[in-house]
């Protein structure tokens, strides 16, 4: 049988496992389209994505275009003569890129679609207290997230899963799925499901405002959002301490059941724990980070901060 012709589309770690397998299981990995480079950090030294440091280790012919419908990056892409076109966490391809191949274009995404469409299906799963999630390949189309469905594989989600954990679960899983449908595509031998078009939870991009912390909210709500957005980009809320208003992140949290009367939001403090007044109970946090701080646990702040007595989150 004659060797596909692959192209591979990806930027963050999360892609690096599948374009890992695929190089691994001696697939014709013929070109490598990612992130340009960009300056990061305080320094603003050059940062090249992971795929494209895992993709110069190995060799690989590599593309970073800016604008993926420019004439320069189409030939290009042309040139390559691809068979087919995978995409692990890249962003939104054009016609012309996507109906290139002969094969078509798959996409591996991290949820069971049609169910979280968008560009944070790992945290919002978490935030909406999901028990249960998954990775799906399908092939792309002119909408985003709604071709049809060549295969699913579900994930089980703890109740003390945070996105980072359930990120490599999802990472391992997908990697698998994504060299179990090349295998298909390849022998031919695949059944494709239409998704229906139905609206059902999305998942919209994180920013600022969908990131902050609601302190008037549930105890699980609270917690389930903290959690789903630890490590990255992480909860984030105001600390007002003697009337300064300190911007902090939340990481690790526990949640305590246990109905009080204090005002939402206020802070229980001694040498060892920090807790926050919400509904029916308390979110005890293990891990945060002041403006201008570095990540720390709660011991190592108490160490040289003082909550006073009117301390509360806002």
């Amino acid at each position: 049988m004659k060797k596909l012709r692959i192209i591979f589309m990806g930027t963050p770690d999360f892609a690096v496992d599948s374009l890992k397998a695929l190089v691994d299981s001696n697939y014709n990995i013929v070109g490598i389209i990612t992130a340009p480079d960009k300056p990061a950090g305080r320094g603003r030294k050059i940062n090249e994505s992971p795929v494209k440091q895992y993709a110069l280790k190995n060799d690989l012919n590599i593309l970073q275009p800016i604008n993926l419908k420019s004439p320069e990056f189409l030939v290009a892409l042309k040139n390559l003569n691809a068979d087919l076109q995978i995409v692990v966490a890249f962003r939104m391809l054009p016609k012309q890129v996507w109906a290139m191949p002969r094969l078509g274009t798959f996409n591996l995404h991290a949820s069971l679609l049609p169910d979280y469409r968008g560009a944070a299906p790992i945290n919002w799963a978490i935030i909406n207290g999901e028990s249960k999630t998954g990775v799906t390949t399908f092939f792309i189309n002119e909408k985003i997230d709604t071709g049809a469905i060549l295969l699913q594989e579900e994930v089980e989600i703890s109740k003390t899963a945070n996105a980072g954990k359930l990120h490599d679960q999802l990472m391992k899983k997908g990697t698998k799925l994504v060299l179990e449908t090349v295998d298909l595509i390849q022998k031919n031998n695949f059944k494709l499901h239409e998704q229906t078009l139905k609206e059902l939870n999305q998942a919209p991009k994180l920013n600022k405002e969908n990131c902050k912390i609601d302190w008037t909210d549930t105890l699980d709500n609270t917690y389930n959002k903290i959690r789903g957005l630890d490590p990255y980009p992480a909860a984030w809320t105001i600390l007002n301490n003697n009337n300064e208003n300190i911007d902090i992140k939340i990481y690790k949290v526990e949640k305590i059941e246990n109905p009080h009367s204090l005002i939402i939001g206020t802070i229980v403090s001694d040498k060892k724990q920090i807790k926050v007044a919400v509904k029916n109970g308390y979110i005890n946090i293990l891990e945060l980070k002041l403006a201008g701080k570095r990540k720390m646990d709660v011991k190592s702040l108490l160490n040289g901060y003082t909550f006073f007595e009117n301390a509360k989150m806002v």
